[in-house]
């Protein structure tokens, strides 16, 4: 049974289809402007036909603010855009990005087909003059306005191919009239630099756009610098006198700075193959040595006092733990000794005869202890010592009057 598909199936697929049509995606459409709309939200709707057809065209807001030329009904333009389906009405349409006249488009390009003639006699495009780009370049100088989103670009491609390369911008204005003598101002400088290579880069943008890069000094001026030039300006249809005279040509910036740059995956290969060629040579250099270091370890293991060598490990463990034991008894001994005597000492301890009543007396002059009542004369002063302190006291014949003194604790 055939597959069935609903509507909004079949037109989800028809846009997956032409979207991965490079041709459709990039491309310019020559028509008349008609049903031109400008709705509240800022978008633009027309239609674009010729005497026997008609399609669709769309303008989102953010491109309407930076069209060149705002088309007009009954004008004959040429739109550059993608294809894509409205899958909610079923119809393919152009979204467009730029717009210009007709008109214009055919004068600027029989002039550039004169330049580009002009150039290509003189010998300027021959293939001997384009010079190699470098395979590992250190710096990389970048000419194009720093504002641009194809400066971002650049950028984030060198980050993630070639991180080990420097980058050196000279900024320039890329669009209008006076930009060619800066641009090519922009290319000495970047030279000047030291770069091993020049990436000259812009978006797209229609041809009036992209005209300042058909300027015969700037295309004549690439071939005055030191370091090879890569062009990539506008999309991959676009095609510019600067192209002709640039040592490469990428189809986009993008596309240059992947054109300027070793691949990282490459390179990882081709150190993989150089480390196998490596590891191939050493081992057939460590084969030729191994049996003579295989022989010498023996004779060594022979020599080597192994066998001894172990016993005396074994005896001094031995020896240690008879010593360890020694000590741990003497300590054991030397603690319960220590633990007697301190016994000893607690009981002799006269402060704990204190505490059961007694006192000590004692002379005040000398502090020798006083233990008999002859040593004692009438009226003299003696040192009490009782449990919590020491009182002075004065002795009286055939009695003993304390006469308390301050307490001395």
């Amino acid at each position: 049974m055939p597959e069935i598909f609903s509507v909004s199936a079949l037109n989800s697929y028809l846009r997956r289809l032409i979207e991965r049509d490079p041709p459709l995606q990039a491309l310019w459409v020559e028509g008349e402007v008609s049903n031109l709309r400008h709705q509240s939200s800022g978008h633009m709707y027309f239609t674009l036909k010729d005497a026997a057809a008609e399609l669709r065209v769309v303008i989102w807001r953010e491109k309407v603010a930076q069209l060149a030329h705002q088309p007009q009904n009954g004008q004959k333009i040429l739109a550059h855009g993608k294809i894509s389906v409205y899958e909610q009405g079923g119809v393919y349409q152009l979204y467009a990005d730029a717009v210009q006249l007709a008109a214009a488009q055919g004068d600027l390009a029989a002039q550039f087909r004169a330049l580009w003639e002009k150039l290509k006699a003189e010998g300027l495009f021959r293939a001997e003059l384009k010079r190699p780009l470098p395979r590992f370049p250190r710096r990389i100088g970048v000419v194009t306005s720093q504002h641009t989103a194809a400066f971002q670009d650049v950028c984030n491609v060198l980050r993630r191919r070639y991180p080990l390369a420097e980058v050196w911008l000279s900024h320039t204005p890329v669009q209008g009239a006076e930009a060619p003598p800066q641009i090519v101002a922009a290319v000495r400088r970047a030279d000047s630099f030291g770069v091993d290579v020049i990436l000259l880069v812009r978006g797209g943008g229609s041809a009036e756009d992209l005209w300042c890069f058909n300027d015969e000094a700037l295309a004549r001026a690439l071939r005055t610098t030191r370091a090879p030039i890569v062009t990539g300006v506008g999309h991959e249809i676009d095609t510019t006198l600067v192209d002709g005279t640039a040592d490469q040509r990428a189809p986009t910036p993008s596309a240059a700075a992947e054109l300027a740059t070793p691949d990282l995956a490459a390179l990882r290969a081709e150190l993989l193959r150089y480390a196998e060629r490596l590891q191939s040579a050493l081992a057939r250099r460590t084969a030729d040595s191994q049996a003579k270091l295989e022989s010498l370890a023996h004779r060594l293991r022979l020599l080597a006092p192994h066998a001894r060598l172990q016993g005396e490990r074994q005896r001094l463990d031995a020896l240690a733990l008879r010593l360890e034991r020694a000590m741990q008894a003497t300590v054991r001994h030397k603690r319960e000794k220590l633990a007697v005597q301190a016994a000893a000492l607690e009981r002799a301890n006269p402060l704990n005869l204190l505490a059961r009543g007694y006192a000590i007396l004692s002379d005040p002059i000398t502090g020798a202890r006083l233990t008999r009542a002859a040593q004692i004369a009438p009226n003299a002063d003696l040192d009490v010592h009782l449990a919590d302190g020491r009182l002075r006291a004065r002795v009286e014949e055939r009695s003993l009057h304390a006469d308390l003194a301050e307490s001395e604790n």
